[in-house]
């Protein structure tokens, strides 16, 4: 089992989707992330389990090679779209309480902004390290952020900017959600942010990349 286990965090950290898919080029033939999941449940083996030893262990790979610049965007997506596949046969015991996340992450770009690339590669590094992920999407203002906490007590908040112009706003959204819910932990994140301006705007956490987040975030829950 141990052995169907490895090769499944393999195909996340190459990003194999199924049997036919020809990425990467090494694994061509081979199952994928979706062959090997069903094989993995058909056998008995625990849900959480192949979240934990399966899908997590690829996906962190894949965000420290993110990280260290071994792997860029395309190959990040690829890898997601493995993990999401695999994640479609186990999201039925997500729903029935058989598989536990480690907790609930809220991110989205913030009022003004429309960029979402970056928003989505952090969404899916942290769903794939064994989070929940509520994703706002683009322009997101004070008040969406707000209800979104309030509606998943005890969450994390991500924000996301690429634009100098609308990194105040990160100020702004900040102040709101701390006003409103105070034992919140927002952690913002892009190009132009810094962890100076994470200080300035009473925001908890900075990173400048996913990995590092997924790192905050379980040091959180640790």
């Amino acid at each position: 089992m141990s052995e169907l286990l490895q090769k499944l965090s393999d195909c996340i950290e190459f990003g194999k989707i199924n049997k036919a898919a020809p990425f990467p080029p090494q694994m061509k033939g081979l199952d994928g992330a979706d062959e090997i999941t069903r094989q993995l449940l058909e056998a008995g083996t625990n849900p959480q389990q192949i979240l934990t030893e399966g899908l997590m262990p690829g996906m962190e790979r894949v965000g420290i090679k993110f990280r260290e610049n071994k792997v860029f965007v395309p190959q990040v997506l690829m890898s997601a779209k493995a993990m999401n596949t695999a994640m479609v046969h186990l999201k039925p015991f997500f729903l029935s309480g058989d598989v536990k996340q480690k907790g609930t992450f809220i991110i989205g770009t913030v009022e003004g902004d429309l960029h979402d690339i970056g928003k989505n590669l952090v969404s899916m590094i942290v769903e794939g390290n064994g989070w929940k992920v509520v994703d706002l999407g683009t322009d997101v203002k004070a008040e969406q952020f707000v209800a979104a906490l309030k509606e998943h007590a005890g969450a994390f908040v991500g924000l996301s900017a690429l634009l100098t112009t609308t990194m105040v706003n990160m100020e702004k959204i900040t102040k709101a959600i701390k006003e409103a819910v105070p034992q919140a932990k927002v952690a913002v994140g892009g190009a132009p942010v810094t962890l100076d301006f994470c200080h300035k705007i009473g925001a908890d956490a900075y990173s400048a990349d996913p990995q590092g987040l997924v790192e905050y975030l379980n040091a959180q829950v640790a």
